[in-house]
């Protein structure tokens, strides 16, 4: 959701309880990824939590229990950086299909904030940081927030 085409999505988060489920691998950016997150889901009036899981590859299963007991929608946040062996590969796909299965088994939303990255630099500058060009944590909440409405409305049959 960055860049050129990039949508303004306006959130209201009243009602909505909201687990914030984060890896704890390069905590500064991490951290970064948090605190944009929890700055979009305070603004919003949304009951949230945080939840601090090993690395990316727990993003899935904390996520999906956390949908299974209440939640009305997570947001998943993690960083993995390349390196050398195929580990990068194994993690990047197995948290991405993870946590598309919990959204779709679950029928809730996943914000999904989990950075691919090639190097430290390219987090940091999604990071939302003071230097940051982006804030890939807010623009996850801003998405689990948009999306539980949405089908919220679709449930209750007032969409159109």
């Amino acid at each position: 959701m960055s860049g050129a085409g990039s949508p303004q999505i306006a959130v209201d988060g009243t009602g909505l309880r909201i687990v914030i489920v984060a890896g704890r691998w390069h905590d500064v950016i991490t951290d970064g990824l948090i605190a944009g997150a929890t700055r979009v889901l305070e603004a919003s009036g949304a009951n949230f939590s945080l939840v601090r899981v090993p690395g990316s590859f727990e993003l899935p299963v904390a996520c999906k229990v956390a949908l299974e007991n209440g939640a009305d929608a997570v947001v998943a946040l993690g960083v993995i950086i390349r390196g050398g062996t195929p580990h990068f590969e194994y993690v990047s796909t197995a948290a991405t299909d993870g946590l598309t299965r919990v959204a779709l088994d679950t029928g809730k939303p996943v914000g999904f904030g989990v950075l691919t990255l090639d190097d430290e630099q390219q987090g940091l500058d999604r990071a939302g940081l003071p230097r940051s060009k982006e804030d890939k944590g807010e623009e996850a909440a801003s998405a689990a927030i948009a999306t539980a409405q949405v089908l919220r409305s679709l449930r209750s049959g007032t969409a159109g």
